[in-house]
Order: structure tokens, then C-alpha cells, then sequence
């Protein structure tokens, strides 16, 4: 059977899911304003204790991180993600997301080949490009400084 371009086209959009983009929207939204207001929280909570803005900043990543890889252990970030979407991924969390989840689901190949070696098949991209890119403009900041 033959058909065009715009048959096909609307052949499948005819079959495909109607996307919820405005319910999808909010719950991002809501859920990913939900992970900032609890790490804002924390700031508060750090700054009352006299830390410096610095330190209070890191103690505050440290427990987000921690708190996600927690949830992804117990895999109710997952359960989160599937509602929250890009709110859940965007925040310091989802890349510990990131890192966890496939050290968890590849555990049972041992530490080394599994829990290793699969716990930066996802992040790792991320941690070589951030680190590249930061050296190069490093570096072309200190060339154009030069100057």
C-alpha cells in the first residue's frame, strides 16, 4: 500500500496519543517549584544556623543530592518522575538521578562491571562536557586576558 506524505501524516496523527502538554506543564511546575522550595528551606534553615551563605549553598546541594539518591534507592523517584517530568530532571535531583538509577539497576552484575561501571553511562556525558567546556573557556578567558 502506497500512500503520500500527508497521508502518513495523518494516518498517524489520527493513531498517537493526544499529548496532555498543559496538565504535563503543571505538574512540572508544581513538583519541580515543590524541589526548589524544599532546597530553599534548607538554605533557611542552614543560614539560621550562622553558616555562611557559601557554606549553608553546599550543605543544601549535599541534601538535595542525597534526598534524590534516598528516593531513587527506594524507587520512589521514579514514581515522582513519571508525574513530574522535566521538574523532577532539570534541579540538582535529577542528575543524581542520573547517577544512581543505573548503579542500582545494574547491581546485580557485581560491583565492578555493574554498580561501576553503568553508575556514569547517563551523567558521564554531562560531567566530560560541563569539565571541557569550562577548560576551554578557561582558557580562552585567559588567552583574551592576555591581551
Amino acid at each position: 500500500m502506497q500512500m503520500t506524505n500527508s497521508e502518513y501524516s495523518a494516518y498517524v496523527d489520527s493513531i498517537a496519543p493526544k499529548t496532555k502538554s498543559l496538565i504535563n506543564c503543571l505538574n512540572a511546575f508544581w513538583i519541580g517549584g515543590t524541589i526548589c522550595l524544599i532546597g530553599q528551606g534548607l538554605m533557611t534553615l542552614f543560614e539560621s544556623m550562622e553558616l555562611e551563605k557559601t557554606v549553608a549553598s553546599s550543605f543544601v546541594s549535599i541534601c538535595l543530592v542525597l534526598l534524590s539518591a534516598i528516593l531513587t534507592g527506594l524507587a520512589v523517584y521514579d514514581d515522582i518522575a513519571k508525574v513530574a517530568g522535566a521538574g523532577t530532571l532539570v534541579p540538582i535531583t535529577g542528575f543524581a538521578n542520573s547517577v544512581v538509577a543505573p548503579a542500582v539497576e545494574f547491581q546485580t552484575e557485581g560491583v565492578i562491571l555493574g554498580t561501576c561501571a553503568k553508575m556514569f553511562t547517563i551523567a558521564g556525558p554531562v560531567i566530560v562536557y560541563g569539565v571541557s567546556a569550562s577548560v576551554i573557556y578557561g582558557l580562552i578567558y585567559w588567552i583574551t586576558s592576555k591581551i
